[in-house]
């Protein structure tokens, strides 16, 4: 019993130590928490989705999913190739319509009416705390990195899940950012990070900060939870509505499907573009990720001219083909009649005139 409960506190010791690497960043406290305490969404101690959403579908638990993910066989989860990309000097004058460059996943970058826009950069190669661990990104997929970005006017960060913040990517960044627009919560890892607080605009869903006068963010729902460490659900995810002069863009971040897609179309539709994701989705997590075709009926309930789809194309994080979820929101977009777009990554997508749909993944 000796030797037993002292193995166990030794590796008690090793978590909580392995714990406190800054990359795990920060839970809220102090004014910070007593603003989240006030927020309509912050229930019992934690922050709670719209509608009732458990963690867990079709059978699945913790520990069957881990097992499944992975030990079992699923084949092309990760491409057999280099992915072909396009790299770009994205510090020249972009386009006078919106240009988006999209990195792989969902990190991407919006340059319009003279503002460059940087959402959910992942630029250190994993989805994880420690860079010798974790999910790598596909050959080819990698190709931008912190160096290659202009200077960054907003960086916006939907959640804070290590495939959106990222530690690495933050501390090589943030010295070059004007302004961080993120959700509720989300800017005590930032701070911890060494990002001013006054540079910080923390929103809570249906609050909105103006970065000047024609440009405007409007946090809005989503369907998902977050959680760096093991607590889960102490900041807040949002979608968000990005509006400035002459265009309205639809930010969507992590979601499952449900009823706030319809509400955010009728409220504050048509959108020029919706950003959606699209990929890491399985039966056994469909509250917090959408099908390909609810990715397609999303678009539909936002009122979207465009679909960008997202969350694919640079880490596995599920067990589906890597391409899979991409052919089909297509094929569901054709049935919805939603236009689709699918730039390589690095490709220039230029609003109502370079929208590229070539079906690059298939080789």
């Amino acid at each position: 019993m000796i030797t037993i409960s002292v193995i166990l506190g030794v590796l008690a010791l090793v978590v909580f130590l392995f714990l406190q690497q800054a990359s795990f960043g920060k839970a809220p406290s102090g004014l910070r928490l007593e603003r989240i305490k006030k927020s309509p969404q912050y229930i019992d101690g934690a922050f709670q989705n719209q509608s009732e959403t458990p963690t867990f579908t079709g059978g699945g638990t913790f520990f069957g999913v881990m097992a499944d993910f992975l030990f079992a066989t699923h084949e092309r989860k990760t491409p057999d190739y280099t992915l072909p990309s396009v790299k770009r000097d994205l510090k020249l004058q972009p386009a006078l319509k919106p240009e988006i460059t999209w990195f792989g996943h969902s990190s991407y970058l919006i340059q319009v009416n003279g503002l460059n826009i940087l959402v959910d950069p992942v630029f250190s190669g994993r989805t994880s705390p420690v860079s010798y661990a974790g999910t790598k990104a596909f050959d080819g997929a990698d190709v931008y990195k912190v160096e290659d970005m202009p200077r960054i006017d907003v960086l916006l960060i939907t959640h804070d899940h290590y495939d959106h913040l990222d530690y690495e990517t933050i501390k090589k960044l943030k010295d070059k950012v004007g302004v961080f627009v993120t959700s509720l919560g989300v800017g005590a890892h930032l701070e911890y990070w060494g990002v001013p607080a006054d540079q910080i605009k923390e929103l809570d869903w249906w609050e909105s900060t103006a970065i000047n006068a024609d440009t405007e963010f409007t946090a809005a729902p989503a369907r998902h939870f977050s959680g760096r460490g093991i607590i889960r659900n102490k900041t807040l995810w949002s979608s968000f509505i990005f509006r400035t002069k002459g265009y309205s863009i639809y930010l969507g971040g992590d979601s499952g499907y449900d009823k706030h897609f319809a509400k955010i179309g009728d409220t504050y539709g048509p959108f020029d573009l919706a950003i959606l994701e699209d990929g890491q989705y399985n039966a056994f997590w469909a509250n917090i990720h959408m099908m390909p075709e609810e990715t397609a009926k999303a678009a539909v309930d936002l009122k979207a001219k465009v679909l960008l789809p997202v969350h694919w194309g640079k880490f596995s994080l599920a067990t589906h083909a890597w391409d899979e979820s991409i052919n089909r929101v297509i094929k569901e977009a054709e049935v919805l009649n939603i236009k689709v777009i699918t730039p390589k990554i690095g490709e220039q997508v230029v609003l109502d005139s370079i929208m590229p749909t070539s079906k690059w993944w298939i080789k």
